[in-house]
């Protein structure tokens, strides 16, 4: 089978970012819940449904970057699964006249939404946050600022405890920086015209077109030993799981599989949606958001867990590795805008610590999300002193956000068991997730006990 082109990939990516992450059209509801709906004041939208036998508790998605469409839940089988078991459900469409990175007004308008559904539903007893993808970001932010917020008409107006689905956790800095460094060195080595294009874009189409171009130039690449050796190293700065969809594993010193399936990714359209992503970025915060002046290479590459690979592969193409790091670090010149990078971080970011109980759940092989968000976040929760209320548990599986309803409602009931007796006890723990799923008799469950490297690429 030909293997799929960047463009339809892309398309692909987007499909699925517009009905996993986003959730189908509002249409589709379980036959025994009422279906609510209105607008917010910034002209967002938000959904609500309330099963006949509500149990209480309501559930507040945050969903994914993409089209700015109302969602509540992560998935139609979520949905239904959720509703059955006695939870509402409500999830706002962030501001629809700005950009798809919409974290300018998300936070906002997710509360929003939870003033709307207790004007207009009922209210709840208990209150727990879900996000996925950008949406997990959106969620940790809840997570740090909704304990016993207070709304002038009605109240106390919070969250209780929260569920981050392949979370953004790391933040919109980081994750422009660590692209930027991939996308540096495919430019350097493979494509030198779009090396000064590869930031401050026009428009979506024109990120479109770099991506293109790059996507090209990396299968040219992957012809020969010095290409892929490159292509490893562009890989490392970019975090990219060396797990591709329908390939087994690789072993640990299969340097060579690790770099094929790496390529995988990148030639099945991962550049065709991450590149003109950057311009909704852009778009959100005014300007460019990220930078490599006075960067070291070397030095990200030492804190990459793919740096044994990449220096196993120059080694095997006869080709100088600390040549091509000191060529990368002497030409990196990009400056950001430092407005710019000031509103991303004001607004992009989960900020330093929590005020009620998180627990994210991760695939170790995500390509858009990369797990080692994961570990930076950990270590600013940690730093808070507010690590007794985080949880991380992680699916052996690859792509981004791809859970089984089963794994969900298994997160879920965990978070609930800390709400219920103030501890986690064994509840987020590998085995119990993993036993929790399989008794729900759903889809399966493939929790495992991981622990996620350093991710490379923060200033």
């Amino acid at each position: 089978m030909p293997r799929p082109r960047f463009s339809t990939f892309a398309a692909a990516c987007a499909t699925a970012l517009a009905t996993t992450l986003i959730g189908p059209a509002t249409g589709a509801h379980a036959a025994s819940a009422d279906h609510y709906s209105g607008t917010l004041s910034d002209g967002a939208t938000w959904i609500a449904d309330r099963p006949a036998q509500w149990n209480g508790s309501l559930l507040l998605f945050s969903h994914g970057f993409g089209p700015t469409t109302a969602a509540d839940a992560p998935s139609a089988a979520a949905r239904q699964a959720l509703l059955d078991a006695g939870y509402a459900l409500v999830g706002s469409s962030y501001d629809p006249n700005g950009s798809m990175w919409a974290l300018d007004s998300a936070e906002r308008d997710q509360f929003a939404a939870l003033t709307a559904f207790r004007r207009q539903v009922g209210t709840p007893t208990r209150v727990i946050s879900v996000g996925q993808s950008m949406g997990g970001l959106v969620n940790a932010q809840l997570a740090r600022d909704g304990a016993g917020r207070v709304d002038g008409v009605d109240g106390v107006d919070g969250v209780d405890g929260a569920l981050g689905l392949c979370g953004l956790v790391a933040g919109g800095v980081d994750l422009d920086n660590y692209q930027l460094d991939a996308e540096y060195t495919l430019a350097t080595f493979f494509d030198p015209a779009d090396a000064d294009e590869l930031v401050n874009l026009d428009s979506q189409a024109d990120g479109a077109a770099l991506a293109g171009r790059l996507t090209k130039a990396v299968e040219t690449a992957q012809q020969t030993p010095t290409g892929r050796a490159r292509i490893a190293l562009a890989a490392a700065y970019l975090n990219l799981t060396d797990w591709a969809p329908g390939q087994q594993p690789p072993a640990r010193d299969d340097f060579a599989g690790q770099e094929e399936q790496q390529y995988a990714w990148l030639a099945q359209g991962l550049l065709g949606f991450i590149v003109p992503a950057r311009w909704s970025v852009e778009q959100s915060a005014g300007g460019n958001t990220s930078w490599n002046k006075g960067v070291d290479y070397a030095g990200l590459l030492r804190k990459s867990s793919h740096a044994k690979q990449v220096r196993a592969l120059y080694r095997d193409a006869g080709l100088d590795l600390r040549t091509d790091l000191n060529r990368l670090t002497r030409g990196a010149d990009i400056s950001a805008d430092p407005a710019a990078v000031a509103h991303l971080k004001r607004t992009s970011t989960a900020g330093q610590g929590l005020a009620v109980p998180l627990l994210d759940i991760h695939t170790t092989a995500d390509q858009l999300v990369p797990v080692e968000q994961e570990s930076a976040f950990a270590g600013r929760v940690r730093r808070s002193g507010d690590s007794a209320l985080l949880r991380q548990a992680y699916v052996a599986r690859q792509s981004h956000c791809n859970f089984t309803t089963a794994e969900v409602v298994a997160g879920l009931h965990a978070v609930e068991h800390r709400l219920d007796t103030g501890r986690w006890d064994d509840s987020a723990t590998t085995a119990e997730l993993q036993h929790s799923a399989d008794e729900l008799g759903l889809d399966g469950a493939a929790f495992t006990d991981f622990r996620p490297p350093r991710l490379t690429g923060t200033r």
